[in-house]
């Protein structure tokens, strides 16, 4: 189990939250409701960004260019044969109302599409193939 403390508009929360999937633990009584503590609220760490470039979730093969994150396919910017540099837009999802360009993590030559526009993607998934 974690104690979590938690900040939601300004009201700050104290939780705790059990891994069900460790089978090892004895089960536990459900913890109560969480109240407000009466705190200052605390501010939120700066979110991080994220490379350009991130590694894959998946295993994917050499020149594979995988979904950063689950979404839908708005546009495919490339077709097979063309070559590309690094930093091209290759694909564009749109995950939570906001759109996403994929872009070449080096200069390559696109050997497979493997998505269309409109398609639904999972994060990892092989999205275009580069040699």
């Amino acid at each position: 189990m974690k104690r979590l403390r938690i900040t939601v508009q300004g009201i700050t929360y104290d939780v705790t939250v059990e891994d069900e999937d460790l089978a090892s633990e004895a089960p536990v009584a459900a913890a109560p409701a969480a109240a407000p503590v009466a705190s200052a609220p605390v501010a939120a760490p700066a979110p991080v960004a994220a490379p350009a470039a991130a590694a894959p979730a998946a295993p994917a093969g050499d020149g594979a260019v995988p979904s950063p994150l689950a979404g839908t396919v708005i546009s495919v910017d490339v077709s097979v044969g063309q070559k590309v540099a690094s930093g091209d837009t290759l694909v564009v999802l749109e995950a939570m109302k906001m759109n996403t360009n994929i872009s070449a993590p080096q200069d390559g030559t696109v050997t497979a599409i493997n998505v269309t526009p409109g398609a639904s993607v999972t994060e990892g998934q092989v999205l275009v193939t580069l040699s």
